[in-house]
């Protein structure tokens, strides 16, 4: 799945990494794949900040193996493949790109691949990539509203399956504002997957160089992960609602 947001600022990199590591707490063999050459940062968000690890091109095209990414020190069942240094989207090799895709279906259950933000080449090369689409966005209405834009542009490259998760909620806000769940999915025009509350413990795990999902297990924002992973593998979790 792709992992993406029409414009920076949303957290994407965090729900990223928050929904890997519940995925493979759960149970799921995951993959995780920063596509966001020139800018990468899913390695701090995982807390591999200081893991040795290749870059996807080193697999795709420099002809490492899959099974040499490199394992989470604290979760054996997440992988990791970073983005390159020194290279720009347009020289990477699309093709192989694609091979080595089809070698990561075969080889675990869940890939999530971080798009760069925007909706330039590496976001392109995430959504085609991918078979289902996490559309992430802010609280207010010009996020959202931005969200549609970018989920119409998904559309235009013939990505149907869309889901919404609407990062950094304030629940008092949104209830002082008369705004329900519904009223959020009917703004963007998605399923929704999740609302990420907002949360000090995000900044704070960063900080210590650690996962949310270890630094503060019971954190609001880490249940909203784990309920997010149970509803992508098809397991009834409730939605969290906004007031």
């Amino acid at each position: 799945m792709a992992v993406l947001s029409g414009k920076g600022g949303t957290g994407k990199t965090t729900v990223c990494a928050g929904l890997a590591l519940e995925l493979a707490a759960q149970g799921c063999r995951v993959l995780c794949i920063d596509l966001d050459v020139g800018l990468r940062n899913l390695d701090i968000a995982l807390g591999m900040a200081q893991v040795p690890a290749l870059s996807f091109p080193d697999v795709s095209e420099g002809g490492a193996s899959l099974l040499e990414a490199a394992r989470h020190p604290g979760c054996e069942a997440l992988s990791f493949l970073t983005a390159p240094v020194g290279r720009r989207p347009e020289e990477l090799d699309q093709e192989a790109f694609a091979r080595m895709m089809e070698a990561v279906r075969r080889t675990f259950d869940i890939c999530l691949l971080d798009a760069p933000a925007g909706v330039g080449d590496g976001f392109r090369m995430a959504a085609q990539a991918a078979s289902l689409e996490l559309l992430v966005t802010g609280p207010d209405p010009g996020a959202l509203r931005d969200g549609t834009r970018t989920g119409e542009l998904l559309e235009l490259m013939g990505k149907r399956d869309v889901r919404l998760v609407v990062n950094r909620v304030n629940p008092k806000l949104y209830s002082a504002m008369n705004l329900t769940v519904d009223d959020v999915m009917d703004m963007v025009g998605y399923p929704l997957l999740g609302l990420v509350p907002e949360d000090r413990n995000v900044p704070l795990a960063a900080v210590h160089d650690r996962p949310l999902l270890h630094y503060a297990r019971r954190s609001p924002a880490a249940a909203a992960f784990h309920r997010m992973a149970k509803r992508l593998q098809g397991i009834p979790a409730p939605l969290a609602g906004l007031k």
